[in-house]
């Protein structure tokens, strides 16, 4: 285990950091602006600030990585996040707020991608598996001992606000002081939206509504809890609950989706989030029955996105992994803008519980359109697996998937715009105009198993 870790050992510690940091923030902002008057609907936007910023992020931060490099890049964003985490409390205002955490949530996508990309260059075809384990273990991990950080200090002061700031701070120094060499530069990949919806329609719709509901609720479950007539602390152990409940359930529901139609699983868990979001919504429960409704809330709602996209992977090729990727974390990013403004409308006039009848609703809706597939649209073959696997954080805050691929040169960009149209791949090169493009050429192996 040792040799397999060490050489991302100090990566990992940042990351430990980083996300203790983040789920602290992510649990004191909504808390704070609640305290000082924020209305629902101000608060739901607070949440779609920081999605919007993590989508734009996913679109511009490749090409900064690549210019300075992984570690320069982890650093600078890192300050970035530091800097806009003491701006909260310096200016107490609704908009300053939503410009501070949409580069809150620029920072975040940036360091996600140097993250994933960076273990995903370390690891091998054989540790692979184990070292994204150990990544989702602390992820987890550190965003539950985040949200209970809240105890610490009253939400009032500045405090817990400095403390965030610090640990962010923290996960800069063993990247830093790391002695390993950094990973190859990271390159984009090309998005096709109308080919990926045409092939994986279950993979992208579910995507994007996992966004409508986890964006909602890591933005405003906080505030559902303070609505319900619990403390801050209280608030804390409820999100926490969710958390621990997704965690332990990503791997039953992982190995029954292996071996059946995971459209199937997928139903199965919806339909049951359909019902638990319907309970925490109705019935005005105490800590006890709030934190054990999350649990199962959590154990049922949190396994969907890793469900729509292995769905989605399944029918597209190897070889377009990371395109596929960079097209659900697209869907999931809109998804995430939208979701929590909308529930907070329905917060400002039904109350706090018409969060959990907005997630109900979505969950729902999605749920109707799997089953219609189901009966529509028999499972097709999968692709075959590949060992590259391409990482997405457990959390749903921050579904990262990225891995390196091949620039398109000026050839390949028209086959994008092409199979954009037609939803079909452009007929081959011929053999003169092939050696002319490299993209075109084989690839090595770790760009064939993205």
């Amino acid at each position: 285990m040792a040799k397999t870790l060490g050489p991302v050992a100090a990566l990992l510690l940042g990351v430990f950091f980083l996300v203790t940091g983040s789920g602290l923030q992510n649990t004191l902002l909504p808390l704070r602006g609640a305290f000082e008057g924020f209305s629902a609907v101000q608060l739901g936007v607070l949440g779609s600030s920081y999605y919007l910023g993590f989508v734009a992020g996913c679109l511009i931060v490749p090409r900064l990585v690549r210019r300075s490099g992984h570690i320069r890049a982890f650093a600078a964003l890192t300050s970035g996040a530091v800097a806009a985490m003491l701006a909260h409390p310096l200016w107490i205002e609704p908009t300053v707020w939503f410009v501070l955490r949409a580069i809150t949530g620029f920072c975040f996508a940036g360091l996600y991608l140097v993250i994933e990309s960076w273990l995903n260059d370390r690891a091998t075809n054989q540790t692979r598996g184990f070292v994204m384990s150990a990544y989702v273990i602390i992820d987890y991990a550190a965003l539950t001992a985040g949200q209970m950080m809240i105890t610490l200090s009253p939400v009032r002061g500045f405090e817990l606000f400095a403390v965030a700031a610090i640990l962010f701070s923290l996960a800069t120094l063993p990247v830093a002081m790391t002695g390993a060499g950094q990973p190859a530069p990271i390159e984009t990949a090309r998005i096709r939206p109308i080919r990926l919806m045409r092939a994986a329609p279950v993979g992208v719709v579910g995507c994007f509504v996992v966004g409508l509901t986890n964006g909602s609720l890591w933005s405003l479950g906080p505030i559902f809890g303070i609505g319900r007539g619990l403390t801050a602390d209280g608030a804390a152990t409820f999100m926490s609950a969710v958390v621990v409940a997704g965690a332990v359930a990503q791997w039953p529901v992982g190995f029954l989706s292996d071996r059946m139609d995971r459209r199937r699983i997928l139903a199965w868990i919806l339909a049951g989030a359909v019902v638990a979001g319907i309970v925490l919504g109705a019935m005005p429960l105490g800590l006890l029955g709030l934190s054990g409704l999350g649990l199962l809330y959590g154990a049922l709602a949190m396994p969907a996105y890793s469900l729509a996209a292995a769905h989605a992977y399944d029918r597209t090729p190897p070889a377009e992994a990371v395109e596929t990727a960079a097209g659900l974390l697209l869907a999931y990013g809109i998804g995430s803008v939208v979701g929590p403004s909308l529930a907070s409308v329905g917060m400002l006039h039904y109350g706090p519980g018409a969060l959990f009848f907005f997630t109900a609703v979505s969950h729902l809706l999605l749920f109707a359109f799997v089953q219609w597939r189901m009966i529509w649209h028999k499972e097709a073959p999968r692709a075959a697996k590949t060992s590259e696997a391409v990482a997405c954080s457990p959390t749903g805050m921050v579904p990262t998937p990225e891995m390196p691929v091949p620039a398109p040169t000026a050839a390949a960009d028209a086959d994008a715009v092409i199979a954009d149209i037609t939803g079909e791949d452009p007929p081959p090169l011929s053999p003169a105009a092939a050696a002319q493009d490299p993209v075109l050429a084989p690839q090595d192996g770790r760009s064939d198993g993205a």
